[in-house]
């Protein structure tokens, strides 16, 4: 690759850090997919980026595929490569992106892991009376209550609470949906009120705060649900994703309503929460297996 070609990344690496102000992993991310690619283009004797062509960019993803790099790895260098190129074609120096039309391999998507609702029960039984315990009780049951985000729960302010029966979050593109609160939820944040003021700094806004008085950390809360799940003697490893899973899950098995389901998990896209209807299939299925007297469990296939 011609020197005068590589000194384009350099122009294109400072507009990614300060336009669209990227973290250094992710500009890191970029100049290993980009480093790559010119990797490519010297193997093809490529010296000009206006050289590559759609066939060139399939030829490197294959040889990449083949050198076990993951189809979810080969999507973000996709990405990477295309940003590139529409930079150079807003620059005035290429008719087109040779990367647009090309696709990385089909990633398998895995099922969310849940718990079953006996062991959301066993996890929600908290019965510590002392001001952790109390504010812990209503972090869980929230999370199972609303399907929250672990973002969105320790985004909340005490007039996120809209009443005893909703909860106004904020979410992914800072898009704000009200949800309704359960009524054991609505139990154990009204606990909490009551004593937070106990740990709570003067004027601290956060629903949920440390023993320090501020707003408790996404890592607070990673470590009270360890605590909790070892204290109540679950066998799994739970993370507050698996509430909200489980909350999506328990929801779509009763009410198989699969859009007011995608509104209160504020997904955009309802691809996005059709996931959970394979795990309400894998229910059903156990549940035939179990009790049809004809059913034949051994011969079914593991991703039905």
């Amino acid at each position: 690759m011609k020197t005068s070609e590589l000194s384009l990344l350099v122009d294109f690496y400072k507009k990614l850090r300060t336009e669209r102000q990227l973290s250094p992993h992710t500009l890191k991310n970029y100049q290993r997919d980009l480093n790559n690619l010119i990797d490519f283009c010297d193997q093809q004797a490529i010296d000009e980026w206006s050289t590559l062509d759609e066939q060139h960019i399939r030829m490197h993803v294959s040889q990449r595929h083949r050198q076990g790099l993951s189809g979810k790895s080969l999507q973000r260098s996709l990405s990477a490569l295309r940003t590139f190129f529409d930079y150079l074609i807003h620059e005035g120096l290429l008719k087109f992106n040779p990367a647009k039309g090309v696709k990385a391999p089909k990633v398998a998507r895995k099922l969310p892991q849940t718990l079953d609702v006996d062991r959301v029960g066993q996890l929600l039984t908290i019965e510590g009376t002392d001001d952790l315990a109390i504010r812990d009780c209503a972090i869980l049951e929230l999370f199972y209550s609303s399907g929250l985000r672990l973002s969105e729960l320790t985004g909340l302010n005490i007039d996120s609470l809209l009443g005893d029966s909703e909860v106004r979050v904020i979410g992914k593109g800072n898009k704000e949906r009200q949800l309704p609160v359960g009524r054991k939820a609505a139990a154990a944040l009204k606990k909490w009120l009551l004593i937070r003021g106990n740990l709570s700094a003067e004027g601290e806004k956060a629903l949920f705060v440390s023993q320090r008085g501020t707003r408790l950390s996404a890592r607070s809360v990673q470590q009270r649900i360890r605590h909790w799940v070892s204290k109540q003697g679950l066998d799994t490893h739970v993370h507050p994703h698996m509430l909200r899973h489980s909350f999506a899950s328990h929801m779509l098995e009763s009410s198989s309503d699969l859009r007011a389901v995608q509104e209160l998990l504020g997904h955009a896209d309802i691809s996005t929460t059709q996931i959970y209807t394979h795990l309400d299939f894998q229910h059903l299925a156990k549940v035939y297996d179990q009790a049809h007297p004809r059913a034949k469990s051994s011969n079914r296939k593991k991703d039905d």
